[in-house]
């Protein structure tokens, strides 16, 4: 069979799609083709020929080549949260001489197999997840294939990977809770997006610290957002719209609190003295708000660090078990909240 010259930038996808298979079965064939049948081995042989692919740094043995590098993915690069924990993973990192490359999902789709052509090409020895999903497809099989994974911030049990996190639940929970004790009762939440695990956990949280108070659930105010300043904007102008609009806001994320606090200005609204307000995560924008943000501090740097550091005792050889590691929180209290207007009189 004559080979074809190598195209550039010929990618694991486009073999994928020459042979009519997954990626992972292109992975599984290229690592482990003892587990594959013959048909779907040769299938794939002559896809990689006829695209021209080729796995410059690709090792068929089963120990893997160090690249002293390591691959940090992120859900969103534009968020600000994930600065500090990006931060906190760098500097165990350097101490130990390695390099930390940043992927970001939030164009997953486009970017899937380059992330898996970094893995499968040995170009990075380990990975940081900093969502709650592995950036591209693959199956049992595959996962056995693929270098030292640890997760950071979020937790999906359905992964068994180590995990450096909080109590999400309990720290929504004594957000909410402190919203309560100051004699709000018509508290709001602009909750995460639903498929994430730690939304779903800070939502619990908001809905057991309302039941254990008494208060009833009212479905009108849980607004889904998805971390922007626009969100937490939107949310708040529909919220307002109810015929008893809340006087509290428990938000998943300060950048949707500050949207929010915004849109509330604009809206002739005064917070704390109509609208107290709280967020989650403590990211600095929060200090620097008029007024400053109430807030869940998460520590964002010692979350990093401690992923990385479990990271590398896999890396080690070390047996290190999946589940949590977790860190605690600090609830904030700055001007955004104040007692509600009928217990200051």
């Amino acid at each position: 069979m004559e080979h074809k010259p190598e195209t550039v930038g010929a990618t694991m996808k486009d073999v994928a799609e020459k042979a009519g298979v997954s990626t992972a079965t292109v992975s599984r064939a290229l690592m482990s083709p003892e587990k594959v049948s013959a048909a779907t081995r040769q299938k794939v042989d002559e896809a990689v020929i006829a695209v021209g692919y080729s796995p410059h740094a690709m090792v068929r043995h089963p120990r893997r080549s160090e690249s002293r590098t390591i691959l940090v993915i992120v859900p969103d690069i534009c968020d600000p949260f994930f600065s500090e924990i990006i931060r906190g993973v760098e500097s165990v990192a350097a101490e130990e001489g390695y390099l930390v490359l940043i992927g970001d999902c939030a164009h997953q789709n486009r970017q899937e197999s380059a992330f898996l052509n970094l893995v499968m090409t040995r170009q990075i020895d380990g990975m940081v997840l900093l969502g709650s999903q592995v950036p591209f497809e693959t199956g049992p099989e595959e996962q056995r294939s693929l270098p030292p994974m640890v997760m950071a911030n979020e937790f999906a049990p359905d992964l068994a990977l180590p995990t450096v996190h909080i109590d999400n639940l309990t720290a929504a929970f004594e957000a909410v809770n402190h919203l309560l004790k100051l004699g709000h009762e018509r508290i709001a939440c602009v909750a995460g997006p639903q498929e994430m695990p730690l939304c779903q956990y800070r939502l619990q949280g908001y809905i057991q610290a309302l039941q254990r108070n008494g208060i009833r659930l009212d479905p009108r105010y849980i607004v889904r957002g998805d971390f922007t300043f626009d969100a937490g904007s939107r949310a708040l102008k529909q919220l307002m719209r109810l015929p008893q609009p809340p006087d509290a806001l428990f938000c998943h994320s300060d950048i949707m609190a500050l949207g929010a606090m915004a849109q509330a200005k604009i809206m002739g609204l005064r917070v704390p003295k109509d609208l107290s307000l709280i967020g989650f995560d403590d990211i600095e924008l929060s200090r620097y708000s008029d007024p400053q943000l109430t807030t869940i501090a998460q520590p964002r740097f010692n979350i990093g660090r401690e992923a990385m550091n479990l990271l590398l005792e896999q890396l080690q050889g070390k047996l290190v078990n999946s589940g949590s590691r977790l860190l605690d929180f600090e609830i904030k209290i700055r001007g955004s909240t104040a007692p509600a207007l009928r217990q200051k009189a």
